[in-house]
This record gives C-alpha cells, sequence and structure tokens, in this order.
C-alpha cells in the first residue's frame, strides 16, 4: 500500500472516493474522505457547495472558489504553508479537497507561540502572516495553523479570503510593527506584474474572483509594498517580548 504523498495533484483531483465522514470542525459541512488512485491511498479534507452555510457578506456558494484560489495565490508566490487545493466532483457535489495533512490536534498556533519561537518558526508564521495581508483573510484562527511531523507548518481554512473590503482577522500579531522580509516582498512585487498581463496560474487566480476582488487584490498587494511592514496593535508586541 502506497501513500499519496504531500504534492500529488493527480491523486487528488481523480482518486477515488473510498469514505466519506462528517467532521465536527467548522461552521460549514467539512468531510474526510478516503482516496485511492492506482495502488495509492491517502486522505483529504472536502468541503462541497452544498454544505457552504450563507454568509452576509461573502456570496453564496463562493467559499471552496475562494479556498482554491487561496491555494494558488501561495504557488505563485512560492509560499509552500498550503496543502495541495484542488476543485473537484464528490458524493455531495462540486466542491474543495485539499490534501490532508497528518499532525497532532494538541498543537496550534498558540502551543507553538506560547513559549519563544525559533527563528525557523517565526520565518514561517512571518510568510503565514504576510500571506493573511494579502489575501485579507478574515477567519485565521489558532487552529488553523497545523504542524506535522517533520516540524513544518501548515495554514488550513482559507475560505473566507479575497473580499474586496479589507476586514483582515488573525491571532498572529507577533511581528507587528516589523519590516517584512525581502524574501516575501520580492514576489509580491513580480505578481503586480503579472497581474497586468495575467497567464497560467495568475489567469486562473483572477477568473475564480469577481472584478472588485482582482481590483482589491491588486491594491492590497501594492499596499504591503509600500508599507513594508507588518501592521500591529499599539502596545502588543511590546508585553509579549517581555513575557518572553
Amino acid at each position: 500500500m502506497n501513500a499519496a504523498g504531500p504534492s500529488d495533484p493527480e491523486f487528488l483531483q481523480y482518486g477515488e472516493i473510498l469514505s466519506c465522514d462528517l467532521t465536527r470542525d467548522g461552521s460549514n459541512y467539512t468531510f474526510l474522505v478516503e482516496l485511492s488512485l492506482n495502488g495509492r491511498f491517502g486522505h483529504a479534507i472536502y468541503k462541497p457547495v452544498k454544505g457552504e452555510i450563507p454568509l452576509w457578506d461573502f456570496p453564496t456558494g463562493t467559499l471552496y472558489k475562494r479556498e482554491y484560489a487561496a491555494y494558488l495565490l501561495s504557488r505563485i508566490l512560492g509560499w509552500d504553508f498550503i496543502p495541495l487545493t484542488t476543485i473537484r466532483d464528490g458524493p455531495h457535489g462540486i466542491g474543495s479537497a485539499q490534501l490532508y495533512v497528518a499532525h497532532d490536534p494538541r498543537e496550534n498556533y498558540y502551543t507553538i507561540s506560547r513559549d519563544s519561537l525559533d527563528e525557523w518558526d517565526a520565518n514561517q508564521l512571518r510568510t503565514i502572516c504576510c500571506f493573511d495581508l494579502v489575501a485579507n483573510n478574515t477567519d485565521r484562527k489558532a487552529s488553523h495553523v497545523l504542524r506535522d511531523a517533520s516540524g513544518k507548518l501548515w495554514g488550513i481554512d482559507q475560505g473566507l479570503t479575497f473580499h474586496a473590503d479589507t476586514k483582515i482577522r488573525t491571532v498572529i500579531w507577533d511581528f507587528g510593527e516589523e519590516p517584512i522580509p525581502e524574501r516575501l516582498l520580492e514576489p509580491l512585487r513580480r505578481l503586480c506584474g503579472q497581474m497586468l498581463d495575467p497567464a497560467g496560474d495568475v489567469a486562473e487566480l483572477m477568473s475564480l474572483l469577481d472584478a472588485g476582488e482582482v481590483r482589491a487584490l491588486l491594491q492590497r498587494l501594492q499596499w504591503v509594498l509600500d508599507e513594508g511592514v507588518f501592521p500591529g496593535i499599539p502596545g502588543l508586541r511590546r508585553r509579549r517580548r517581555r513575557r518572553r
């Protein structure tokens, strides 16, 4: 029996769904599915559009597209922290499917940042934090940051992203008022240019959003580049550093 790897798009897109179990996580219907393809087996998180609970501030039936758009954005930027994600059909219709990341459920952003952050964890969190600014993530909870067996951090649940109005909501405030590293700013500059003549993943990303959301994405990119620092809550960064 061979397990599917973390970058196995064919398996995720075309794997036969052997089981589909409703999970307790999330306000929308979320299923843990077992997949099989050519002797490979693995699990994924399946979120059908039929299971999306309507929200007053997001267009109905678009959250699964935003999950995939977030993955595309992370891939375009070269920031490998969102598990492989696609859009596919399933037992409950069309929806997003994301490869399941094996992790310790007792670990989350709070346990990771409770004591002093080592530089590896800090740099991974800086990437997630910068992504959330650009994607306008309105729902970065502590439980949306996972650690796998190798120590790598993953970000999940990106359905509430790309709103045209700036409404970022996150638990990650460790880096307020710090300069954003150049390694993160450079791909943002590149994406600004790519959006003016979109092709490939960039064109697909833009096709998943409406015109106002595309304009807002470009404006956020320019805002982050102009500011060049992580936003912060006054006094919070100082208190966190004393606690460490």
